[in-house]
């Protein structure tokens, strides 16, 4: 890519597959970046761009590279396939663009550090003693939408599993799918929560049978920060 053509990929501004980082601080949460696009449908995350659409490029550039392709390493889980470029915009100055393919191998997940440390305890003497114990890595997957990059659901990370290795996938269209149809008719969505109320059904089997739907074409899937709506697939 040469700087006529990242400037017009800039003019684009953000969206589904193009992400502007200024800078590679906190390269652990950048990551999330890369996992949402290798999740959905690719992307390229340009570092050294800002928010207002300014190139600024990076200084030292090695450094920022190192920095995220160990913290990719590190914290997505599977391995991410993807290629690096730098432009450069300015002397020395360079603008680094990770380009992100759709994977096979979805789901993808950042490895975290839980929010809070676990302890156990001890006595020493007869006197509590708190011990911390090293945390355990949480998974959290996450997928693209529009110009932001959020956790995705139960559903989600099903749907993601199952898409690539479950093929003419069929299913019995009974009372619960009855109901869920003429819930459709009405109001277009649903939720998990929605189907299970409606159709007076546990909300495991709930969230199992619009993944199922979803994986047969029937449905799709609007993943969202609150909650994830399902709408009819459009045939047009």
């Amino acid at each position: 890519m040469d700087y006529k053509a990242l400037r017009e990929l800039v003019r684009q501004g953000e969206g589904k597959h193009i992400e502007f980082k200024l800078k590679t601080n906190h390269p652990e949460k950048i990551v999330r970046e890369v996992v949402a696009f290798a999740n959905t449908d690719g992307g390229r995350l340009l570092i050294g761009i800002g928010d207002d659409r300014t190139i600024k490029g990076l200084k030292y550039v090695d450094e920022d590279e190192y920095l995220l392709v160990r913290a990719i390493e590190k914290y997505c889980s599977p391995h991410i396939q993807y290629t690096v470029e730098r432009v450069p915009v300015a002397e020395e100055r360079d603008v680094l663009v990770f380009n992100i393919l759709p994977s096979p191998q979805r789901p993808h997940y950042v490895l975290q550090e839980p929010d809070a440390a676990r302890t156990n305890t001890t006595y020493v003497r007869k006197k509590f003693v708190p011990q911390k114990q090293a945390p355990k890595l949480v998974k959290k997957a996450y997928v693209r939408v529009a110009d932001k990059s959020i956790q995705a659901s139960w559903e989600m990370r099903e749907i993601l599993r199952r898409k690539n290795n479950d093929h003419n996938v069929k299913f019995r269209y009974g009372d619960n799918e009855r109901k869920l149809m003429q819930h459709l008719d009405k109001h277009r969505s649903v939720t998990v929560d929605d189907f299970a109320s409606v159709a007076g059904i546990s909300r495991n089997l709930a969230s199992k049978t619009l993944v199922l739907l979803v994986l047969a074409n029937v449905l799709e899937v609007h993943p969202d920060e609150m909650v994830d709506r399902f709408t009819m697939v459009d045939i047009n």
